[in-house]
Order: structure tokens, then C-alpha cells, then sequence
């Protein structure tokens, strides 16, 4: 069969060649991002109601993550770091008062993420961060209670890196909490037809890729303790149908 796979990949990357040209020209990247906020739109409602479960017993735990305080002084409010925050998809999910920083290489999606805060007056935008995973100088180390990643490390370059930007950027006992597609199992079709596609699929789902390997990044990475769990959802692509879900905590 890897020679079928390879055959398949090859007439994918020849039907997009011409994007190809693109990219290497310079010019598809800020096109598409310019038009990839507008594309994550269509998708976010479909998505939270496919995930709301999901996301609501993963986002509960998030409190307990909360800064320890003297029992006679008030709780600071929890601050939580989201890493590629899009259009702020997760923010119904979040509890009140927490004040996020999200961040995201693509600076075109801050004013989708402004509009989605404005439907969400139970979370105060602390600031949006223009920047990638693998390099949040923006963002002191020590000084976050949660960070949060949503269908984000499979675009991510050099996961090993992000994960500990993750953990700089934790103060001690904070968590951090994850929702990500990952590869199907492999000795069925559907891994085979992710690798087909994958040529194609990191053109148009913004680098995503279908093939990596997340949770074997998680499990290396420094948490103290990894709480991982395998689920599978029905989404509007079936490629993207088994996740992993859960939080590591510092």
C-alpha cells in the first residue's frame, strides 16, 4: 500500500502546484491569511456545538488552577494565556472574571477576536499578542495560571519548543489544557487518506498537519502530571475526527 499512498500524494502535490508557486513566491501566505479568519468563522459554531461537551468539562477545571491567596484576601482574577486564539471560539467556555492574553501568529484575527469578547462579557481581554507558540517573549515567564491550546499544535513547526514556552510562561502548579486533533490509527484507511491529502491540507488549513504525531510531544514534555485522554467526534471533515484532550500541570 506505500506505494499506492506514495502514487496518491504525488497527484495531490501536482493539483496543487500552483499554489506551491505561490508560497514560494511570497504571495499566497498573506493572501490566505488575510481569508483564513473569515473561513474559521463559518466553522466555529458548527465546531462548539460538535465539542461543547468537550470543552465544558475540560474549561471547568480551570478554576482550581486559580492563584493559592490568604484565606482573608480576595482571589485574584485567573489568568489564563491562549495560544492561537482565532476568533476566541473557546471564550463561552471560560469562567467568569478570568482575564485572557491570547495570542496568535495571525494579527488579522484580533478584530474577530474583539467581536467575539464583546458576546462574552463574562471574560475581560487582558491584550492580544501578535506571535507564535515557539516564541512568546511577550509574555513574562512565571506569570500565567493556565494556558490554553485548541486545534493549534498540529500547525505548530517545532512542538518541542512550544511546549516549553508553554512551561516558561506557567508559574508553578499552573496547567495547561489542550484539545488536538491527531493522527488516526494507523492500520486504517483514514490514516492512509491523511497522508494523501496532507499535501494539500497544510495549504488550505493553514500548515495544519494531519500526520503529527501531538500526543507523543505531550507525553515528553516537563508537566509534573498529564492528565490524556483519546475521544472521537464527529467534525465536518472526518480527517480530524480523533483528538486528544486533557491538561499537564507544572
Amino acid at each position: 500500500m506505500a506505494w499506492l499512498r506514495s502514487v496518491l500524494q504525488w497527484l495531490v502535490e501536482l493539483l496543487v502546484l500552483p499554489v506551491t508557486v505561490l508560497r514560494y513566491a511570497g504571495l499566497w501566505d498573506p493572501l490566505y491569511k488575510r481569508f483564513f479568519p473569515h473561513l474559521m468563522c463559518s466553522f466555529v459554531a458548527d465546531i462548539n456545538k460538535k465539542m461543547a461537551k468537550v470543552k465544558k468539562e475540560l474549561f471547568d477545571e480551570l478554576p482550581a488552577f486559580a492563584a493559592a491567596t490568604p484565606a482573608a484576601t480576595p482571589p485574584p482574577p485567573l489568568s489564563v494565556l491562549e495560544v492561537g486564539c482565532g476568533t476566541g471560539a473557546n471564550f463561552p467556555f471560560y469562567p467568569w472574571g478570568c482575564k485572557v492574553t491570547c495570542l496568535d501568529p495571525n494579527p488579522n484575527f484580533e478584530r474577530f477576536l474583539r467581536r467575539s469578547i464583546a458576546d462574552s462579557g463574562h471574560v475581560e481581554l487582558e491584550k492580544f499578542v501578535h506571535g507564535s507558540a515557539e516564541d512568546m517573549q511577550q509574555v513574562a515567564s512565571g506569570s500565567m495560571d493556565a494556558v490554553v491550546c485548541t486545534l493549534v499544535l498540529c500547525s505548530v513547526r517545532d512542538i518541542d519548543l512550544a511546549m516549553s514556552e508553554i512551561l516558561r510562561v506557567l508559574r508553578p502548579g499552573g496547567g495547561f489544557f489542550f484539545i488536538e486533533h491527531v493522527a488516526a490509527a494507523k492500520t486504517g484507511w483514514l490514516h492512509f487518506f491523511q497522508h494523501v491529502v496532507q499535501p494539500a491540507w497544510r495549504y488550505f488549513g493553514d500548515g495544519c498537519s494531519l500526520t503529527c504525531d501531538t500526543e507523543a510531544h505531550l507525553e515528553k514534555a516537563k508537566f509534573s502530571k498529564l492528565n490524556l485522554k483519546y475521544i472521537t467526534e464527529p467534525m465536518a471533515f472526518r480527517l480530524i475526527n480523533d483528538h486528544v484532550v486533557g491538561y499537564g500541570v507544572k
